[in-house]
């Protein structure tokens, strides 16, 4: 019977089959020595599907629990199977299981106990058979300690492995990587470069794995001239380089910024595989040249969700969000399942854009397929929902979230600052401390925002000390650049220049920028020339500073200070940042630029555009020509700003079908300027609609002529 029995245990296929014959035996009455229960652990062990089947590793270890004093050879046998498998938590078991019986274990126990424990960063339990394999005499065993390295590298305790490693009286090319690859993952990208110099100088000679490690630390640490010297290592030693180590080297390179260099490697290569080449589309995305990358992204006939994931994040992040939209269309179109990376990136393209409508679709969308639920994905939605113009779906989603963090309440504290609703953003701040929720620097940085914009200069303060008093957070250069910006809004423009010339950091483009924009704004002719020009000390080819100090000097009516300026902008081969607004109409976006006659509804947007000036007028509206800072006739000046971007939005709004009730959301690239400001006013309370307009920093939500921010930006 046994012998039958053995036959079928050898064409068992599934752990069904295994139970049906398991079933048998019990069934026969036939005794169960241990050789017939080692052979039914050995068939669940030895299944095609027990590889990636938990429940067949959970039977066998079921079974286990039967046989009297296993042998401790067939104990290290399950071991190995079951730390190889998808279920390490077996490997525990069995190991309390044997430890509870008595049974010993020998050095051979250790090293897939010890897998298992790396595999689930269990460092308690790491501790113990630490400990364990000390008392046994087992801790001057390599293959042990190399296992211990791996465990405590794995249980982010870096240091503890180091220890291990340094311990050791012989170490092979395995130990090297483990410990190499330990202070990678733990991103000491120094002391990656430092111990493979250590590892050369004691003999041991790297192989490509190491080097791959290497050169990816190259990368993340931005040292480019130690990545080219391991290039040169590669070639002179006569490496096979394989596809890892062709992607290790593209990737350093364009981590380094060098893609002329990663270009060079990608040329030389006699196939492009999918990997390097997502790699080389990945680093043009990231520095800015989505045009190289998208012939790359073009060139690759399998495209994976890696490689279209890249390219969108490459439109997201590249200021080209409406690309990004369209490859994700086209990436539907494919029957390619984004995943939640894909996703974010979508979220955030949307956002960019504005559109609130399509935010809606991808938030369904998001819903449909299983993200709706996962906290990233959240925490991006309150972020779009708000810079898209809607405020309440921002709340809904974070009000309805299953779980939240610090980032969930700062991003909220934000969609209200950008809305300039200081006082829910205040009030949720305290909420947030009510639930012990533990601010962040970014946190902050909503909350100094919220005040900058709000005019709320005493909280602004109050929130700043209180960052280092009540929270031991070390204020950052972000952190003074919103008291700088506070300091300016309120006009308290000597305040805001002490506060540059004491903080800890030197200051930045951004913190003299606002200086010297509220300079501009506030009249303040002197100090915003020395403001401009610190800032061209730092940035010599800065657009906005050389525009603001044209603009200064326009303003006072120096011309030929305005020509000088203007000339070297010319040599410079700088030009102003060109105003552009967009509107989503019909679930598409429309975008305008100043005198705009490319639309081909521009005749009925300039008739309407007459019409409302016409309207306006007869309520006291008078263009402002203050911000027209150029030497033209008033009459011209007066045309030049009825032609802003905004105001042919608007119009092609007005004039398109759309519901009675709806809003009319603008998304406009710089700061709206003040005859805009209240020309939007009287059109909202005249044609009795809501104007929401989101501007370079923040939100005005017109309604019955009163704008949210109260004249306050």
């Amino acid at each position: 019977m046994v012998g039958s029995e053995k036959g079928l245990l050898e064409s068992c296929k599934t752990l069904r089959h295994v139970k049906q014959v398991h079933a048998q035996i019990l069934r026969s009455k036939v005794e169960q020595s241990n050789s017939l229960l080692l052979k039914l652990i050995l068939c669940c062990c030895t299944l095609p599907s027990s590889s990636s089947s938990p429940s067949a590793l959970h039977y066998a270890l079921s079974l286990f629990t039967h046989i009297p004093n296993p042998d401790t050879r067939f104990s290290n046998q399950l071991f190995r199977h079951f730390s190889r498998g998808p279920s390490p938590e077996s490997t525990l078991r069995l190991y309390r299981l044997l430890r509870r019986n008595g049974t010993l274990l020998d050095r051979f126990s250790f090293p897939p106990l010890l897998k298992a424990v790396s595999k689930l960063s269990a460092l308690n339990m790491g501790l113990e058979v630490h400990g364990l394999a000390s008392k046994l005499g087992f801790h001057d065993d390599p293959f042990i300690e190399t296992a211990l390295i791996a465990m405590y590298a794995a249980c982010g305790r870096i240091m503890d492995a180091r220890l291990v490693f340094d311990k050791m009286s012989h170490r092979d090319v395995v130990t090297w990587n483990i410990m190499i690859d330990g202070y990678s993952q733990s991103g000491h990208y120094d002391h990656v470069l430092r111990l493979y110099e250590e590892m050369k100088g004691s003999g041991m000679e790297p192989d490509s794995i190491i080097l791959c490690t290497v050169l990816s630390a190259c990368g993340h640490a931005g040292n480019l001239s130690y990545g080219k010297a391991i290039h040169e290592f590669i070639k002179d030693n006569g490496f096979r380089v394989d596809s890892h180590l062709q992607t290790a080297l593209v990737n350093m390179y364009a981590n380094c910024g060098a893609m002329y260099l990663a270009r060079e490697v990608y040329d030389k290569l006699p196939s492009k595989h999918l990997v390097v080449s997502t790699a080389m589309l990945s680093g043009y995305a990231k520095i800015g040249l989505v045009e190289d990358a998208r012939f790359i992204f073009d060139q690759i006939v399998d495209k994976d969700l890696v490689c279209w994931s890249a390219m969108i994040s490459g439109y997201a992040e590249s200021d080209q969000p409406q690309e990004a939209l369209r490859l994700f269309n086209e990436m539907q179109r494919q029957r390619i399942v984004p995943d939640q990376i894909t996703m974010l990136s979508v979220i955030s393209a949307c956002a960019h854009v504005g559109a609130l409508v399509k935010a809606r679709w991808i938030h369904s969308y998001a819903d449909k397929n299983g993200f709706g639920r996962a906290l990233p994905i959240n925490n991006a939605l309150i972020d779009m929902y708000a810079k898209c113009g809607n405020l309440a779906r921002a709340r809904e989603v974070f009000e309805n979230m299953p779980r939240k963090n610090v980032i969930s309440w700062s991003s909220m504290i934000n969609a209200f600052a950008i809305h300039g609703d200081a006082d829910s953003a205040i009030a949720l701040f305290h909420r947030m401390k009510v639930q012990n929720i533990e601010p962040n620097g970014v946190t902050f940085i909503g909350l100094l925002y919220a005040c900058s914009h709000a005019g709320l200069v005493d909280e602004g303060q109050k929130f700043f000390s209180s960052m280092i008093n009540e929270h031991d957070i070390s204020p950052q250069r972000e952190h003074y650049g919103c008291m700088v910006d506070l300091y300016c809004r309120a006009k308290l423009l000597r305040k805001a220049l002490e506060l540059i010339e004491t903080m800890p950091f030197p200051p930045n483009v951004i913190i003299w920028g606002s200086l010297m924009s509220a300079c501009q704004n506030h009249g303040e002719v002197e100090l915003g020339e020395f403001a401009a020009k610190r800032l061209l000390e730092l940035e010599p080819d800065h657009d906005g500073a050389l525009v603001v100090l044209s603009n200064i000097y326009a303003k006072e009516k120096r011309w030929d200070d305005v020509g000088l300026v203007r000339k070297l902008m010319r040599q410079k081969g700088v030009s102003k940042e060109k105003a552009c607004s967009r509107i989503e109409v019909n679930k598409e976006v429309h975008v305008f630029m100043m005198a705009d006659r490319y639309h081909e509804q521009s005749d009925e947007i300039y008739k309407k555009l007459d019409a409302i000036v016409s309207q306006l007028k007869l309520v006291g509206y008078t263009p402002s020509t203050s911000g027209i800072l150029v030497d033209l006739e008033e009459e011209e000046k007066k045309e030049i700003v009825l032609w802003h971007s905004e105001k042919l939005a608007l119009c092609y709004g007005l004039i398109s079908e759309r519901k009675e009730s709806s809003c009319i959301r603008i998304v406009k690239n710089l700061r709206i300027c003040e005859d805009c400001h209240s020309f939007m006013k009287l059109v909202s309370t005249v044609y009795q609609i809501e104007i929401v307009m989101r501007d370079r920093t923040r939100f005005h939500h017109f309604k019955g002529g009163i704008c949210s921010c109260r004249d306050y930006w």
